[in-house]
């Protein structure tokens, strides 16, 4: 059975539960395309993610075009697709 795009936000949720933030569903009124998650983490710490169904998901033109703006302003952006996508992205925030 294919992983649904809800399965992926809600273990990207618990991931980073574990260490004590909040992962939360992101709607921006007026703003299409912004990243699905908001990811708050303790010492102030923000970081964005877009998730998106391994199969068949895509990431649109306007989704790039905020990701590359966020990582502009030096924030980071993630695009998860996988659990993997999430072990890398708990690698990177958690042991940089």
């Amino acid at each position: 059975m294919d992983t649904l795009e809800k399965e992926i936000e809600r273990k990207l949720r618990l991931m980073v539960e574990r260490h004590g933030g909040l992962c939360l569903k992101w709607t921006c009124p007026g703003w299409s395309g912004v990243p699905d998650r908001i990811i708050l983490l303790p010492g102030g710490r923000v970081y964005f993610a877009e998730t998106k169904r391994p199969k068949g998901g895509r990431v649109t033109e306007l989704q790039k075009w905020w990701r590359k703006t966020l990582l502009g302003l030096g924030f980071c952006s993630f695009v998860v697709w996988s659990e993997k996508d999430i072990e890398d992205m708990e690698k990177t925030i958690y042991f940089q």
